[in-house]
């Protein structure tokens, strides 16, 4: 009995995606800090009756 190669294909690629997502999971890649940014408020809008 032989698989049709579509089907071995197709478990290629979903083992090539799953080894990926763990190496992505082990080791993630370094995010570079950012500042954050305060939010203001706005006076100009604001009545001062």
């Amino acid at each position: 009995m032989s698989r049709s190669p579509f089907l071995l294909l197709l478990l290629l690629v979903l083992g090539v995606l799953a080894v990926g997502l763990l190496a992505i999971g082990a080791f993630p890649p370094a995010v570079p800090p950012q500042q954050v940014e305060r939010a203001l408020p706005n006076e100009r809008f604001q009545t001062g009756r």
